[in-house]
């Protein structure tokens, strides 16, 4: 019997270590963000689930396969929780299913590009809602895509107005 509970702990235990080193293949082969949670949220719950199992037959009944049972069934339900919690930032901070993230360096990269983007469409729209030339708008658009930063008020003045103002500065009535 005790050669049978050994083999039977034994196989827990290897199921446990495969199920763990494919979730680490998967946080490494799969293409996006969503894809990695999921199967490193899958395969952590299940290898951890396994392993806690082989612990448990291999220590018998006692005060030890209690405390393993307790973290077993904590790792069960906390491991999931924090799983959907990621995704759900993630989500939430604008990254998409659907979409084909970028790899490495440039993914900070796209990031940004996607962040000045909203930001100037956010720009140019309150800049025609203003009924601003369709060249100061192009203007704005461009300078936020430049990096530089668009002053949040463009007005445009005649030749005849900058000339007044130009006098105001200088003291002339």
């Amino acid at each position: 019997m005790e050669l049978l509970l050994a083999w039977l702990s034994g196989i827990l235990l290897a199921l446990g270590t495969i199920a763990l080193l494919v979730g680490a293949l998967g946080l490494v082969r799969l293409p996006n963000l969503f894809s990695r949670i999921h199967a490193v949220g899958m395969m952590d719950t299940a290898g951890v689930a396994f392993i806690t199992l082989g612990m448990l037959l291999h220590e018998g009944f006692s005060l030890i396969s209690v405390k393993l049972a307790v973290v077993g069934i904590f790792l069960f339900f906390t491991s999931p929780i924090a799983t959907h919690a990621v995704a759900q930032v993630a989500y939430k901070g604008g990254f998409s299913p659907l979409e084909q993230q970028p790899v490495g360096k440039t993914k900070v990269k796209a990031a940004k590009r996607k962040v000045a983007q909203k930001a100037s469409r956010k720009k140019v729209g309150a800049a025609e809602k203003t009924g601003a030339k369709k060249a100061v708008v192009k203007k704005i658009a461009n300078k936020i895509l430049a990096g530089k930063k668009a002053a949040t008020k463009t007005v445009t003045r005649t030749p005849a107005e900058k000339q007044k103002k130009a006098a105001v500065k200088k003291g002339a009535p």
